[in-house]
């Protein structure tokens, strides 16, 4: 009998300690590590005092003032709506963009907002007012604030063009965008959406897990893959090096050699990727995208819809059969689509 006793003694003991050490390593795993969309638990480097620029850490703790935004030149009108260049200032640098305020008087509560982020264009045939007029035209025509920033080095506006991919500051642009478009008279700050198309879906997407003042998201044929998946599954055929700083164009190969491949530093490439903070996203979204896109892979588009639905965030994707980057064969669909789902969440 007293045998029986000490070895359930023991057992017990034994069970005791393994309770302690477990206990100990779920502590310690919970305050180092973070699940990202993809079911893996990934060290994010959140504890980092000085995270690389592009982490989305990085961008959280940045401030993003903006400031008053002045308007520079007015426009010929639009149909039912003033056009304007105007500028704000991002980082102290002078960003110009376009300013459309419907006119007549505003609803109750101010008008809505929707900041229009623009995708590739070669920064030094970057024109303000140029440029999608047509796609610009479909909001502003239907009771939308809308703010299209040029981004830093396009156009007239101040700073170096340094790309998208492998710098942040076009994303910073478009957070100080926000900022200074909700001083301005007669908007509602709390009602604020994004368009994006190619890279200006990108810059949407960071936008959208850095700032909760966006509350939709509108996305045609974005850059919208993790940072991995650019780096492996976007090659584009017959693609010319654009004209901007050498640095901007070689990004992949500059980053694999400071921090590896992703598969030998999967941490950093994810702390990059805002696909990897989708359940802290913002607002729903909407994705649109051609079949027959040659610049952007559709591929891109239906893995964030999967990526969003996991994290229990609402997003749709409407595809287009042989339609190409522009979404040229169903334009109005598209555009109609995207104003209806501004209008269910922003109005």
């Amino acid at each position: 009998m007293k045998k029986k006793i000490f070895a359930i003694f023991i057992i017990l003991a034994f069970l005791g300690l393994g309770l302690v050490f477990l206990r100990d390593k779920t502590t310690k795993s919970t305050t180092t590590t973070q699940t990202d969309t993809f079911g893996e638990t990934q060290d994010m480097g959140e504890a980092d005092p000085n995270p690389h620029s592009l982490t989305i850490l990085a961008l959280r703790r940045g401030d993003y003032p903006g400031s008053e935004i002045v308007i520079e030149q007015k426009l010929s009108p639009g149909a039912n709506y003033g056009r304007y260049i105007a500028s704000y200032k991002s980082e102290g640098l002078k960003v110009y963009a376009l300013l459309t305020v419907p006119d007549g008087n505003p609803p109750a509560g101010d008008w809505p907002v929707i900041i229009f982020n623009h995708g590739y264009i070669a920064p030094s045939a970057y024109r303000t007012a140029e440029k999608y007029v047509v796609y610009t035209d479909g909001f502003s025509r239907n009771g939308y604030v809308l703010f299209m920033p040029d981004y830093r080095g396009h156009g007239n506006s101040e700073g170096e063009a340094s790309g998208a991919y492998g710098a942040s500051g076009y994303t910073i642009d478009v957070l100080n965008a926000v900022a200074s478009i909700k001083k301005y008279p007669q908007v509602d700050p709390k009602r604020i959406g994004m368009w994006g198309h190619s890279m200006g879906g990108h810059l949407t997407l960071r936008s959208m897990v850095v700032n909760k003042d966006v509350k939709a998201g509108v996305i045609w044929a974005g850059v919208v893959a993790s940072y991995p998946d650019l780096l492996t599954n976007w090659r584009r055929p017959n693609f010319s090096p654009p004209p901007v700083p050498s640095g901007a164009r070689r990004w992949r190969q500059q980053l694999i050699e400071q921090f590896g491949d992703p598969e030998q530093n999967p941490q950093f490439w994810n702390s990059i990727s805002a696909n990897s903070y989708l359940g802290d996203i913002s607002g729903p979204l909407q994705l649109h995208h051609g079949t027959a896109d040659t610049s952007v892979p559709v591929d891109f588009s239906e893995k964030l819809v999967q990526q969003m639905r996991l994290v229990g965030k609402e997003a749709e994707l409407f595809r287009y059969s042989g339609d190409d980057h522009n979404l040229s064969n169903n334009f109005g669909i598209a555009m109609q689509r995207s104003v209806d789902f501004f209008d269910k969440y922003l109005k």
